[in-house]
């Protein structure tokens, strides 16, 4: 067997499930298999092997699922493809071969069910790679962020149990003014590049990781700036993303065999758990409503189903992320992100506020700087909201840090007869290229952010409810 060309990628994973993306290589027209295997780390016997065929419309990508694993285990797996001479063979023929598997090793954790257990996770999002001609250009400076987010991985005393990627993992339209990316070709190539750089690569091989879209997996501002034209770019960058980054989250259905079912794709955002801290990572992209009458961020389904998950969720912490800022608001070029769309706004606010709902913290990125916030509400002593923002992984050379000075920060988010809602930042600005680790204790969230070097930034400390 061959290693991957792309992955392995540890995705979504439960008390007793995981899935692994990875990458083989077309081989003329012979049938090409990817497998994977695991085993408790420590252990000698190996679990039975997971298989999938690759086919040359997924760009030779697939998803397996490792299924009835323990909980709150760690486990070391081994990841290949191969593509037997006989053109006849199957899954079921291809798991009695007698295979040498490649010999690196890589590890993943499980889910914990008990309540109450400290739990860690990496945040950020924005990572610019310039890729001209699927080669990216000086690649060290965009992977570099990874290597240090590798040390603090490894060496943390609590184990992480995922990295949260909030958007802009890749940007397809880095050379939209000379030489725009459009065909899937070029946006595969794109998505190749970025995912087997060294750093990231090992990063996302042994921590599972989630990911949602932002506007640069398609294109700046979408879909505001969006044409006639753009139909094909659409069409080809949502496919690519949904190959590379939707395909190991939760959104798909799987069988008792271990392959995904890409016909089971129904929308991009959904949610996942930890112990009893609990995530629902938003679309606010594709689903947008720009029309006067019904400005939406998220649309009528995914709404309803936010405020559901508020409302009944019997999780002791929870994030929501949105890709593009809930709060503060930018004071220029606000129009991108919630502040576009008061009502909904206002709506999860309300929700949140009336029935009561404690410890819920909006997770984003998109604005090229770094920053934690608390919300109150002039009327109800009760109410508290917080905030995290990471962004970016790594910058670029033409684009501005966000500052304090970038924020409306000296009056309410809303006014409403009801009261005020009232924000104020409980951290600096981080005006350089950093990523946030976020550690839920008992009693409350620890936000550390870190430089490209790994160095400590700040630290800030939200006490829970």
């Amino acid at each position: 067997m061959f290693k991957p060309t792309i992955g392995p990628i540890v995705g979504h994973a439960t008390t007793n499930e995981v899935r692994i993306f990875m990458r083989g290589e077309q081989q003329d027209k012979k049938r090409v298999f990817a497998g994977v295997r695991a085993r408790k780390a420590g252990t000698e016997k190996w679990s039975n092997s997971v298989f999938a065929l690759l086919h040359p419309a997924n760009d030779m990508s697939g998803v397996l699922v490792l299924q009835d694993l323990d909980a709150d285990c760690e486990y070391e797996y081994q990841a290949g493809w191969l593509s037997p001479m006989n053109p006849v063979h199957t899954i079921d023929t291809v798991v009695e071969f007698p295979l040498q598997w490649p010999r690196q090793l890589y590890r993943f954790r499980t889910r914990t069910a008990q309540a109450s257990q400290p739990r860690g996770f990496i945040v950020g999002s924005c990572r610019y790679l310039r890729i001209t001609a699927g080669i990216a250009s000086l690649p060290q400076l965009g992977d570099r962020i990874f290597g240090s987010i590798n040390q603090l991985v490894e060496s943390s005393h609590l184990p992480v149990s995922a990295v949260i990627m909030t958007g802009d993992q890749v940007y397809v339209d880095d050379l939209n003014i000379i030489a725009p990316d459009r065909e899937a070709k070029d946006i595969l190539k794109k998505y190749r590049t970025a995912f087997s750089q060294p750093n990231i690569q090992r990063l996302m091989s042994n921590t599972s990781t989630y990911m949602m879209l932002d506007d640069h997996e398609i294109e700046d501002n979408w879909p505001a700036n969006a044409k006639d034209a753009d139909k094909d770019l659409y069409r080809n960058a949502m496919a690519a993303y949904e190959l590379y980054q939707a395909s190991h989250s939760p959104v798909y259905a799987y069988n008792s065999e271990g392959q995904i079912d890409r016909n089971t794709l129904k929308h991009y955002w959904y949610q996942f758990g930890d112990s009893d801290i609990a995530w629902f990572v938003t679309d606010s992209r594709t689903r947008r409503n720009l029309s006067e009458d019904d400005r939406r961020i998220l649309d009528i389904e995914q709404e309803q189903a936010l405020l559901q998950w508020l409302i009944h969720s019997p999780a002791r912490v929870k994030f929501v992320v949105t890709s593009v800022m809930f709060y503060p608001d930018r004071k220029f070029n606000g129009d991108d992100a919630w502040k576009a769309f008061p009502e909904q706004r206002l709506r999860l606010l309300e929700t949140i506020r009336t029935h009561r709902i404690k410890n819920v913290v909006f997770v984003s990125g998109d604005v090229h700087g770094s920053l934690t916030s608390r919300l109150s509400h002039s009327e109800d002593t009760d109410f508290e909201v917080h905030t995290i923002v990471s962004s970016p992984l790594h910058n670029s050379k033409l684009l501005p840090y966000a500052k304090a000075s970038t924020f409306i920060l000296d009056q309410p988010l809303v006014r409403t007869a009801a009261g005020d809602y009232r924000h104020e930042l409980t951290s600096a600005v981080v005006s350089q290229d950093n990523f946030a680790h976020v550690v839920v204790e008992a009693d409350r969230i620890l936000v550390e952010y870190h430089d490209r070097d790994g160095k400590l930034l700040q630290s800030i400390s939200m006490k829970l409810r």
